[in-house]
């Protein structure tokens, strides 16, 4: 299946590159030119343009040329060049000191290690691939202004040489909108994703997940990495079964360990549960104290049960403590308030007593105990081997978005929010994650 690639009037990217309308000029076209002089004296072949990579341009500046000239190829600084058209690259000095090219840190050729690259449309949260990429002249310097990702010039790449200089903007991406896996094909060095990094990390998990499932092995390792160890795992939390082991595969031990450290316990135990147990014992021996013991406790219980299924993440108090007490400790673990959404209210044993939602706290006043929220009827909650059709029936029953889950002692081990249920009972409803368009 085809991806279908919003019209350009509708891309916030391609109106912006009207401007450049009449300079575009054609990477693809441009490729394999004559390179002259002044005089008009044929210098060699343009085999490929670098580019500079840095986090401080939306479009990157041209740093030189590669031209192949008798047999090798040679190095022409970007001051020397008087005119790039799509048909010829003249120069503007005789008198060149024709180096042999080397790779320079933070610079990437154009032609050998972006175009027909996986690339990242950050405006349109999807992976894309450049069959061709648009050049122009803006303050005083030529720069990556956009790339193609529409047949037509797939196409004209294919044809005579005399077509291939014409560009023929089909589905046009502004390059302020792309993230790069520059360098992919380069073993001595590896560009990273640096350039466009703030913008992918403002995207939602969901999104995340579908670029991981969608790159290839060398570029989901790239993203990951550029991608905090919180905000990945959120997106490994969102990816399917299947996509999830992959990458499990890819990674070494430590890489993965980090990851399941900061997932949810239970969505750490869903990927762990179908890994070799040889492998699974390395793993946990890499993870935190702390994340192996909420781990094992969630693995220790069949998936189908409510203990498979829990979240064991809980704030826990007694009738005694303060509102105030609870509100600071939110404070400290600020971290976990998205898999909360109730406090705990155990006895001297540790026994389950109540079940307090979080508004009902911050409705309260601070000088109240919890003891004096407690109110009738009782909180349903859920044994921890019960199946897990019987706790979405309990959860609807009470009314409320999450329950906690005991054990055979009444002590809570856990709690079950209503879209792990929803994740668990609706598989392809709940890993769906934004719309795609697909043709």
């Amino acid at each position: 299946m085809a991806l279908k690639l919003r019209p350009l009037a509708e891309r916030t990217g391609s109106r912006r590159l009207k401007q450049f309308k009449g300079s575009l000029v054609s990477l693809a076209g441009v490729v394999g030119q004559d390179v002259v002089n002044q005089y008009g004296q044929r210098i060699g072949k343009l085999a490929d343009l670098v580019f500079r990579w840095d986090n401080s341009e939306n479009y990157p500046p041209l740093t030189g040329l590669i031209v192949k000239v008798a047999g090798r190829q040679v190095w022409i600084g970007a001051e020397n060049l008087a005119q790039l058209k799509p048909d010829k690259v003249l120069l503007n000095n005789a008198k060149l000191d024709l180096r042999d090219f080397k790779s320079r840190e933070g610079e990437v050729r154009l032609g050998g290690e972006v175009l027909d690259h996986q690339l990242i449309d950050v405006d349109g949260a999807r992976v894309v691939r450049a069959s061709d990429l648009y050049l122009a002249p803006v303050g005083g310097h030529i720069r990556l202004v956009g790339l193609d990702v529409g047949y037509r010039s797939l196409l004209r790449r294919l044809g005579p040489r005399q077509m291939r200089s014409r560009p023929t903007p089909d589905a046009v991406i502004d390059w302020a909108t792309i993230q790069s896996f520059g360098g992919q094909d380069t073993a001595q060095r590896n560009l990273k994703l640096s350039s466009k990094r703030q913008e992918l990390r403002r995207m939602r998990p969901g999104e995340l997940a579908d670029l991981l499932e969608d790159l290839g092995r060398n570029e989901r390792r790239e993203l990951l990495k550029s991608l905090t160890p919180e905000q990945a795992a959120d997106a490994l939390e969102e990816m399917e079964p299947e996509e999830l082991e992959t990458i499990l595969r890819e990674s070494t031990p430590s890489e993965i360990a980090r990851y399941l450290s900061k997932m949810e316990p239970d969505e750490a135990a869903d990927a762990l549960r179908d890994v070799d147990p040889l492998l699974r014992e390395d793993l946990l021996k890499h993870m935190t104290k702390n994340s192996v013991a909420q781990v094992e406790e969630v693995l220790s219980y069949d998936e189908d049960t409510a203990g498979g299924l829990m979240n064991t993440s809980l704030m826990v108090s007694g009738a005694n403590e303060t509102i105030a007490s609870v509100r600071e400790r939110f404070k400290v673990d600020k971290d976990e308030l998205g898999n909360l959404d109730a406090v705990v209210i155990t006895n001297a044993d540790g026994q389950f007593v109540h079940d307090i939602p979080l508004l009902d706290l911050l409705m309260a006043n601070p000088e109240d105990k919890l003891g004096k929220l407690i109110k009738l009827p009782p909180v349903v909650t859920v044994d921890a081997t019960e199946p897990i059709r019987r706790v979405a029936e309990l959860l609807v029953e009470s009314r409320r978005s999450s329950i906690v889950v005991l054990d055979e002692k009444r002590q809570p081990i856990g709690r079950i929010l209503a879209d792990d249920i929803v994740d668990a009972l609706l598989p392809d409803y709940g890993r769906f994650h934004f719309p795609r368009l697909w043709s």
